[in-house]
């Protein structure tokens, strides 16, 4: 019983920090864009479209055009009172702040979503499934071939196939992933003509669920491979790290000595050793995946987070960056946090 009241607490303040975390960095963000100014250009920018908006509305009931100019002055003053714009930017951050908790950012100026909607919450939401589809796989394939060909690797060092796999890890490394991106988009998709050169479904889309996931599936390929191609080798020669290192233990060198077989030493006494930095790994680059990747969403016309982020930058959209900013925080924190429970379900000895 004392053993999970004190559980509960390490998680509550591991959890506390998190949040902590994730306020000082919305300070931060607010702190800047108000102190350069930006947090005056986006009020005025909201204020500017719902301001046009009651202007349409308006212009059916008044026609003479002098009563609405005096219409509009009277609610555009009640406006900027309501919005905080007769005030200093650091009186108005703990608005800012709330305003940005529940992305109450207004419209983005630049980007919609199919259905049409320039909110920014909406555009979030119908962006970030289509990365998850992207980047998890990707995730998913990278962590299968480091734990497999990795693990290979670290029970022979030194050896050919070692060698080898240290060789592509680095090649892999290496190779940016939007040239690789480039290159195989003219191979696969201009010479050989296998995959579509980019987007996420064929022009126009096929009718039918069936069909239209298999169109979705059939875009999805290529960026697929590129990314894992490009990022493997990091996980191949990270995971083969670990084991080596966790292969040199004491502990191993006993359990061999008492006779145990390779295949149980290795899963009981080396990978589950090995397996908190693993998941550390595993976790964190969740986090990192999630944010999209810039430039092969970019190459591959993909609208994920990434290709989001990109546009918002291009077209200096300050709400939708500072938006895109604080997701991509939250899911930092909720990554760590979920991070902290993995450690106490693989290493018992961090309950104590």
């Amino acid at each position: 019983m004392v053993l999970q009241v004190g559980l509960g607490r390490t998680l509550a303040f591991k959890g506390l920090s998190l949040l902590a975390v994730l306020f000082v960095v919305l300070l931060l963000t607010v702190g800047v864009i108000g102190a350069t100014g930006v947090s005056d250009k986006i009020l005025n920018a909201i204020m500017g479209e719902r301001l046009r908006g009651i202007r349409q509305t308006l212009s059916r009931t008044i026609t003479d055009p002098d009563e609405l100019n005096i219409a509009m002055t009277k609610i555009e003053e009640g406006m900027i009172v309501a919005y905080g714009l007769n005030k200093p930017w650091y009186e108005r951050m703990p608005s800012m702040l709330m305003r940005i908790l529940q992305l109450d950012l207004g419209n983005s100026r630049t980007v919609q979503t199919y259905k049409g909607s320039i909110l920014i919450s909406d555009i979030i939401l119908e962006r970030l499934p289509n990365t998850i589809l992207i980047m998890v796989s990707v995730l998913i394939l990278n962590f299968v071939l480091g734990l497999v060909i990795g693990v290979k690797a670290a029970t022979s060092p030194g050896s050919i196939l070692d060698r080898v796999i240290s060789l592509y890890s680095s090649i892999s490394f290496a190779v940016p992933t939007w040239w690789l991106g480039l290159l195989m988009i003219l191979t696969f998709s201009f010479f050989y003509r296998i995959f579509p050169f980019g987007g996420m479904y064929s022009t126009p889309p096929p009718q039918g669920d069936i069909p239209r996931l298999l169109d979705l599936l059939w875009h999805a390929t290529l960026p697929i491979i590129t990314m894992t191609l490009a990022l493997s080798g990091a996980w191949i020669y990270t995971t083969r790290s670990i084991v080596v290192t966790t292969a040199q233990e004491d502990f191993v060198n006993v359990a061999r000595a008492k006779g145990l077989s390779e295949q149980l030493v290795m899963w009981r006494y080396i990978i589950r050793t090995a397996a908190p930095p693993l998941i550390t790994n595993l976790t964190l680059s969740l986090a990192a995946y999630l944010g999209g990747a810039i430039l092969t969403e970019t190459v591959f016309s993909w609208p994920g987070m990434g290709l989001l982020y990109y546009n918002a930058i291009s077209s200096v959209d300050e709400a939708l960056i500072l938006a895109l900013t604080y997701v991509f925080t939250l899911i930092y924190v909720v990554c760590r946090f979920a991070l902290e429970i993995f450690y106490v379900l693989l290493d018992p000895r961090v309950r104590l």
